[in-house]
């Protein structure tokens, strides 16, 4: 069985590893062959650095690198670019990642669509956030009705803004304006997980971040702030998906060199 020790030398191999890489726009020429897939990387004015083909394609842009410098408000309707900056701000001020967001984009054909978004800090040397970088998937609706609409897309912000709280799958389902058995098939059929499920990765994903936000917190105060009824609760779902207890996970962050979390310590 792995040891914590040998999971935190993996971890220092793997932050040494890519510190060594010489071509950090790789990820943009792999993203270029995945059409339903668009990944772009912004600084913290939100000015695009890189982006991939799908994105350029979308943006009715000759090539990626008239992107290069400009703004979501320069490339995509503002109703959309709105949305897409005040996700960029928030991940900008809070240095968390947001995840499996679903936002209106645009496909291929220059219509309108929806995708799932997700977006990560990046940090400099001094542990300061200085962009971030973002992937958003394609959802493909079979058959002429609709999987997303905007209630439901609120629906799922209600959610990944109110995990703390209480969540009745049935009011969330009212919220979405149907029943709990047609939100659960839909939640399902977009994220491959149920309500439930959605709910506790989302509850989890706080607790990662907030592990690592302040090393001091202590762990039955973040059990309570991200939605579980105590510290146990909390370390048994924790364990069982992240193969580490929270105390472990904490420990493995900070002990990696190169991590914001190290950095902040120094």
């Amino acid at each position: 069985m792995e040891t914590t020790k040998g999971r935190e030398a993996l971890e220092h191999w793997r932050v040494e590893f890519m510190g060594r890489v010489t071509n950090p726009l790789f990820a943009e020429a792999l993203f270029d062959r995945v059409p339903d897939i668009v990944f772009s990387v912004k600084d913290i004015q939100g000015r695009y650095v890189c982006i991939s083909e799908a994105c350029a394609e979308r943006c009715g842009l000759r090539s990626k690198a008239a992107a290069v410098g400009r703004t979501a408000h320069e490339l995509f309707p503002q109703h959309m670019a709105d949305r897409y900056v005040r996700q960029d701000e928030k991940v900008f001020r809070t240095g968390r990642p947001l995840v499996d967001n679903l936002d209106l984009t645009l496909f291929n054909n220059r219509e309108p669509g929806w995708c799932l978004t997700s977006k990560v800090p990046l940090f400099d040397a001094g542990g300061e956030v200085m962009g971030l970088a973002c992937l958003s998937k394609d959802i493909h609706e079979p058959g002429r009705a609709g999987l997303v609409d905007e209630r439901f897309a609120a629906t799922i912000d209600f959610i990944q803004a109110s995990y703390g709280e209480r969540l009745r799958i049935d009011s969330l389902a009212r919220r979405a304006g149907m029943s709990a058995a047609q939100f659960e098939r839909r939640m399902r059929r977009i994220f491959q997980l149920s309500a439930g499920q959605f709910i506790m990765k989302t509850r989890i994903d706080a607790a990662a971040e907030r592990l690592v936000e302040d090393v001091r917190e202590p762990i039955a105060a973040i059990a309570l702030s991200v939605g579980f009824c105590d510290q146990s609760a909390l370390s048994r779902q924790f364990k069982q998906v992240t193969g580490l207890s929270p105390r472990e996970y904490r420990q493995l962050v900070e002990s990696v060199p190169g991590t914001a979390v190290s950095r902040r310590k120094r």
